[in-house]
């Protein structure tokens, strides 16, 4: 039996928990709440335990966005403090994705 302040095991994601992230990070960015988002995730860094226990708590309004079960692994993912660099870099990479799509065509509108 484990103590209260024992560590979790190491992060492993599977590849359904890759996507899962990916999935979170395009509905962020298409949101245009990448810069926000992580912010919030760079300062609330030592309350991620904390805080994915209060997306527990929000389950039921954040599952418009996610199913059921895809909402309670990323609650679970957010547990691990190592989630928190996948998710940054994840969105990080969205926005450069979604930037260079957006580029080419402000470029011509521009001419």
């Amino acid at each position: 039996m484990g103590h209260a302040l024992a560590m979790p095991p190491a992060l492993r994601l599977s590849p359904e928990d890759e996507r899962l992230v990916g999935k979170v990070a395009r509905l962020i960015v298409r949101r245009r709440l990448a810069a926000p988002a992580l912010m919030l995730l760079e300062s609330g860094r030592p309350f991620n335990f904390v805080a994915s226990q209060f997306l527990a708590f929000c389950g039921p309004f954040a599952t418009l966005l996610l199913d059921r079960a895809e909402y309670d692994r990323f609650v679970a993912l957010l547990e691990h403090r190592e989630a928190l660099d996948v998710l940054v870099e994840a969105i990080s990479a969205e926005a450069d994705r979604s930037s260079a799509r957006a580029a080419p065509g402000t470029q011509a509108a521009r001419r």
